[in-house]
């Protein structure tokens, strides 16, 4: 290998396991090595799992031998955000309440990830209970890999550590009102947020059920792709998995944006109060580039951003309050403060209100997709306001101060479209800046394809953080 194998994607750590120039057992060992050294400072996961990871690894070393392919992920290491249940591996909310879980089956997730051969590191860190994050929780918190003073993102934050820190090509989180792409953005990785009902979310700990999505957060768009083939299907058990033929999402990677008609919801985010100048340069310049690549590239307006992430708040609070209701009311102690402050404020939201919530909800929803994506074949943004907050800058109650966690995601999980960040620069401190590209309900592809093209162009996708006497330990 002439590079190390933390550097090297999935396609690439894939052909290597297949030719014999690579076994999973050394990537493996790899990774738990480099985990080992560098995640002291990061702290990406609440519990590793190298007994467990080195058995799978042997495992992937037979069956790759034997010539049985599991698929594009089979020997590759990847961890869960803590809110997948794990069979016989704790899965702990980072809450005092769930300390003592340990499930008896896997998530359906973790169930398709270990079909397909993958390895299993360990569970990585969450706010609690996925819903944001406090100095009183009983792991400490994620830090931003690019400067450890700094916040990660929500609350998917162990899984947007650990790939942008370059412990793992691939972690999987999930996304009520940014969690995946919020960490992914400000931890310089790419983050998916497929479909309402393309990915499976059973097993997973629910925060809103009608909000939830799972998916990857992984090194590039390749490696989303990849993981997207594997994850993505029907589930019978899950009432809101949607059945439909699951694509190769990697078929059109290749294909460039050439006539593609991106609208460009610069509005959106330039009219927001205390934007960072950096961010509008940022995602102005990668907009230029897709032209520049052949996309026809105009501004669109699009559904008032306030209004969707009122209606997406009210929903989720009211859905949240539903899921913890008794234990509110039984073990109010055990929550952190800032997760109680917001779960327990929605007991005086009405049945009116979420009614009305979900009403808007769908007006908007068809708004937006009888509109602008009607017009055009996806949509471009900013994800975040801002790069990421110092950690001390980080409120012990609610709510934060706006631009603390402001991102521009939840308004897609109102709407149920696929969303992705993708890293388009680094401000003048060194901190990754992300651009969203929103697409069609169920097509993840177009939203691949022109992420790829993007990427291709920017060449920043694959830049990680250099860690020093740390790194050199691994």
């Amino acid at each position: 290998m002439t590079r190390p194998l933390h550097e090297l994607s999935i396609s690439e750590l894939g052909t290597a396991l297949r030719i014999g120039e690579l076994t999973s057992t050394e990537l493996t060992e790899h990774t738990l090595a480099r985990i080992d050294a560098i995640d002291r400072e990061v702290h990406a996961f609440i519990r590793v799992t190298p007994e467990r990871a080195l058995a799978d690894a042997a495992r992937a070393d037979t069956e790759l031998a034997a010539g049985v392919d599991r698929g594009p992920l089979h020997g590759i290491p990847y961890a869960l955000k803590d809110i997948y249940a794990t069979e016989g591996i704790p899965t702990t909310c980072n809450s005092r309440l769930l300390l003592d879980n340990v499930p008896t089956e896997d998530s359906d997730v973790q169930a398709r990830l270990a079909a397909g051969g993958g390895v299993l590191t360990g569970k990585l860190n969450t706010g609690e209970f996925a819903l944001g994050t406090s100095s009183d929780l009983p792991f400490p918190a994620a830090r931003n890999p690019w400067n450890t003073e700094h916040f990660t993102g929500t609350s998917s934050t162990g899984s947007g550590a650990a790939v942008g820190a370059g412990l793992l090509r691939l972690a999987l989180g999930s996304d009520t009102g940014g969690s995946i792409r919020s960490p992914a953005c400000h931890c310089g990785a790419v983050g998916l947020k497929p479909t309402y009902g393309l990915v499976s979310r059973r097993g997973v700990y629910p925060l809103s059920y009608s909000l939830d999505h799972c998916g990857p957060i992984a090194g590039n768009v390749r490696d989303t792709a990849l993981a997207l083939n594997v994850i993505a299907g029907h589930d019978p058990l899950d009432p809101s998995s949607a059945d439909r033929p699951v694509p190769d999402y990697t078929a059109d990677l290749d294909r460039g944006v050439e006539g593609l008609r991106i609208g460009y919801a610069r509005e959106m985010f330039t009219t927001v109060k205390g934007i960072s100048p950096e961010v509008v340069a940022a995602v102005d310049a990668a907009a230029s580039a897709l032209a520049d690549l052949g996309a026809i590239v105009h501004e669109v307006q699009l559904p008032d951003f306030e209004l969707l992430k009122a209606c997406g708040r009210l929903i989720m609070l009211a859905e949240g309050f539903a899921v913890h209701e008794e234990t509110l009311r039984t073990r109010p102690k055990d929550y952190g403060r800032y997760t109680y402050q917001r779960i327990a404020g929605a007991a005086g939201l009405t049945a009116a209100d979420y009614v009305q919530a979900q009403r808007l909800r769908r007006e908007l929803t068809v708004e937006l997709n009888t509109g602008a994506l009607a017009a055009h074949d996806i949509l471009l943004t900013t994800t975040g306001f801002a790069p990421a907050a110092r950690l001390d800058e980080f409120p012990r109650d609610w709510p934060p101060p706006s631009l603390a966690v402001g991102v521009l995601t939840a308004p897609f999980n109102v709407t149920g479209n696929p969303a992705m960040s993708v890293p388009c620069g680094f401000s003048a401190s060194g901190l990754p800046l992300g651009l969203q590209l929103i697409g069609r309900p169920f097509d993840e592809q177009t939203v691949l394809r022109v992420g790829a093209a993007f990427e291709a162009a920017a060449g920043i996708s694959d830049r990680r953080p250099e860690f020093g006497a740390l790194e050199r330990t691994a």
